[in-house]
């Protein structure tokens, strides 16, 4: 859960009183983001005191009620200010996560996380510039500091303005807020699409790529990962030492680990190509199963090649396999080495599957293998 104040939720469902306090701290908060501008300092404080009523209220608000309340909050996010806009994402949500619609909820929360992002990397870049005094140049943790010294050293003698300043500051504060509620609705195959169709997966995979390598503030290597996760992807795999080919389904597949024990379980548990097939739990835990304290090791039966001989790392994600005309193609080559790893998902909130589609003709599998590059030796792959 992102959202869990109240331990009254997991007990009996909500009463009529509790369905109306969650619909009229709703209406509260319409109202007070609509007096915003008009009503100056007076304003923003009663939208705070409405933000606090509509956390109490939801805590023991039942999935209907709460399903109700998401879109109508996720439409309040863009015109929030800044710092609790990020507490209201969390509530929109835990709103998501008991059944509100995800793809009514996703753009705003979506814009909300790249702006943070942005903010995050504009305080790195104006932090690096240093101070006057050289105790301040520790990156401020955001647990324990005071943001308002952070604005007055961005907006030092000739740095930067202000608004810049408070953007990065509430980027910087209010990532980790972003990144939870994202990543309830990234949990959604619907969300995912849409966003990889209207270019903003690429967008935030940039940034959160750009973020993880300046700052380990906040762990965004799961958010990324979810971010990047294909869905209903075709695939066309190429087993050279056979000289065959196939065309498969990805679903929900979040790293390569769980992409190597499917295609294992497709290809040689289906009986068409030699080798051990993997054990069913293994395979259970690459789909739906969850971990549930036992451990099981799966075991490698190929090395992933790209059409152009790099190898494709186990560590990575599908989404680093190459696309040749029009379709993701990977290349699997006897394994140079024994590779063996922990079951399981990446991302255990996300199902995953991977269906074999059709066996691609000889001539056809010949083609597509003539096409492709001989996999580099280990010492070049890892250069």
């Amino acid at each position: 859960m992102v959202f869990d104040p109240h331990s009254t939720q997991h007990g009996p469902g909500p009463s009529n009183s509790q369905q109306c306090a969650l619909a009229g701290a709703v209406g509260a908060l319409e109202a007070a983001a609509g007096g915003l501008a008009a009503d100056g300092p007076d304003g923003g404080e009663r939208f705070d005191a409405a933000l606090r009523r509509l956390g109490g209220a939801l805590g023991p608000a039942g999935e209907a009620e709460s399903a109700a309340a998401g879109p109508r909050l996720a439409a309040l996010l863009l015109d929030t200010p800044l710092f609790p806009r990020a507490h209201l994402a969390m509530m929109v949500g835990a709103c998501v996560e008991r059944g509100a619609d995800p793809v009514a909820c996703a753009d705003p929360v979506l814009a909300g996380l790249r702006a943070a992002l942005t903010g995050a990397l504009l305080l790195l870049d104006r932090w690096e510039e240093g101070g006057e005094d050289d105790d301040e140049d520790a990156l401020p943790d955001p647990d324990r500091d005071d943001p308002g010294r952070a604005h007055a050293r961005l907006t030092g003698p000739g740095r930067t303005d202000p608004w810049h300043a408070h953007r990065a500051v509430a980027g910087w504060w209010t990532l980790g807020l972003w990144q939870r509620a994202a990543f309830a609705l990234c949990t959604h195959a619907a969300v995912r699409r849409a966003a990889r169709a209207d270019g903003v997966t690429e967008v935030l995979g940039e940034l959160i790529d750009r973020y993880r390598e300046r700052s380990d503030q906040h762990d965004l290597k799961g958010l990324r990962y979810l971010a990047a996760t294909l869905d209903d992807e075709p695939l066309l795999v190429l087993h050279r030492p056979s000289g065959t080919g196939y065309l498969l389904r990805m679903d929900g597949l979040t790293d390569n680990f769980q992409l190597h024990t499917l295609l294992a379980e497709a290809l040689i548990g289906g009986g068409h190509l030699p080798g051990d097939r993997p054990d069913p739990e293994v395979v259970a835990l690459s789909r739906t199963r969850w971990l549930d304290g036992r451990r099981f090791i799966a075991t490698g039966a190929f090395n992933l090649v790209a059409p152009d001989g790099g190898w494709i790392w186990h560590e990575g994600m599908p989404e680093s396999i190459p696309v040749v005309d029009g379709v993701r193609t990977l290349v699997l080559d006897p394994q140079p080495f024994e590779r063996s790893w922990a079951a399981g998902r990446f991302v255990e909130q996300v199902p995953g599957d991977l269906r074999l589609e059709r066996v691609l003709a000889p001539h056809e599998a010949a083609a597509r293998l003539a096409a492709a590059a001989p996999a580099l030796p280990f010492e070049q792959a890892v250069r």
